[in-house]
């Protein structure tokens, strides 16, 4: 029989959690009302993270060993308090209405009907087509090492000092680590896209562990391919302080630059975060305090161009 529902307090909102007791993480059994208190543990944080921008939710309706839904579009039988924010999908001329948070009860709604990951866009509803955000994600080959990935980490950071850029930090909740940054929305996907792959590339010269060639059958397993394309449109990635869909229910975690040569991905799980959050608070809090203007990496995109290096690759061809 089905567990019996519960209702949540949400600030001023009431949210319905059906089958409370259902087992989400099998590694420690933790229930679908335990990620519930999660969320509700990192609320600041989370909210901080997704506000105002259109996210897609990665959905597991039996828990994380059964099947995954990947839902573009808000689920049927959404109260009137929730927002979204109306995208187009260009490749196939259509559009579809996505969740677009503002407060968190939002976020406990979405988890009610069985979202573990939120993947936000790198783009705001009032300028979908015009990113502040660029995402630097440190993606690591099939056998390169997480110490790998903590050296990438300190050269990423150097050549954003550099710049005068301010990175924050986190884990991806898997074997990478993303950094991101805080940009004037004034340029388009294509023009992000290129300052991110002319910073990757200064990434590269300045370490061998460290690829940007696209097609994965021409890297070397054992490199760190830093993924510039994750600026694509409409490409997204875990946001800060989501869960992932794993079995011991890890967490993309804010981290500060000082903790990258000491922690593990699995360090930061829904068991270990809210005390974390309690302590800490969100790391990420000032990151719209610190915006970047992209134009000197639009000339280094320039000058590599000028001098024979390709433009970036369609996102699509992998």
């Amino acid at each position: 029989m089905a567990n019996p529902a519960i209702e949540i307090e949400v600030d001023d909102k009431v949210v319905r959690i059906s089958n409370p007791d259902r087992v989400y993480f099998p590694a420690r059994g933790e229930t679908k009302l335990d990620l519930v208190e999660y969320y509700l543990a990192v609320g600041d944080g989370i909210v901080n993270a997704l506000r105002e921008r259109p996210c897609m939710l990665h959905r597991f309706p039996t828990g994380v060993t059964g099947e995954k839904v990947h839902q573009k579009r808000l689920p049927h039988g959404a109260p009137p308090w929730m927002e979204t924010v109306r995208v187009h999908f260009p490749r196939w001329n259509r559009y579809a209405d996505e969740l677009c948070v503002t407060e968190l009860a939002q976020v406990i709604w979405a988890v009610q009907m069985s979202t573990v990951e939120f993947h936000p866009w790198n783009t705001r509803r009032t300028a979908v087509e015009f990113p502040d955000e660029w995402r630097i994600d440190l993606d690591p080959g099939p056998t390169c090492t997480w110490e790998t990935v903590q050296k990438v980490a300190h050269v990423a950071h150097e050549v954003l000092d550099s710049l005068g850029a301010t990175g924050f930090p986190k884990t991806s909740g898997g074997s990478g680590l993303h950094i991101y940054v805080r940009i004037s929305p004034d340029h388009g996907f294509s023009d992000v896209r290129r300052a991110a792959l002319a910073f990757a590339r200064e990434v590269e010269r300045r370490c061998d562990l460290v690829t940007t060639t696209w097609w994965r059958k021409d890297r070397d397993p054992a490199q760190l391919f830093v993924d510039y394309n994750q600026n694509a449109r409409d490409h997204t990635i875990a946001a800060a302080y989501s869960v992932r869909g794993n079995e011991i229910g890890t967490v993309s975690a804010p981290i500060h630059w000082d903790e990258v040569d000491d922690c593990e991905p699995e360090d930061f799980t829904i068991a270990t975060m809210p005390a974390r959050f309690a302590e800490l608070g969100d790391l990420h809090a000032g990151i719209d305090d610190a915006v970047f203007d992209l134009s000197p990496l639009l000339e280094w995109a320039d000058r590599d161009e000028k001098a024979g290096a390709a433009p970036p690759a369609d996102p699509e061809d992998r």
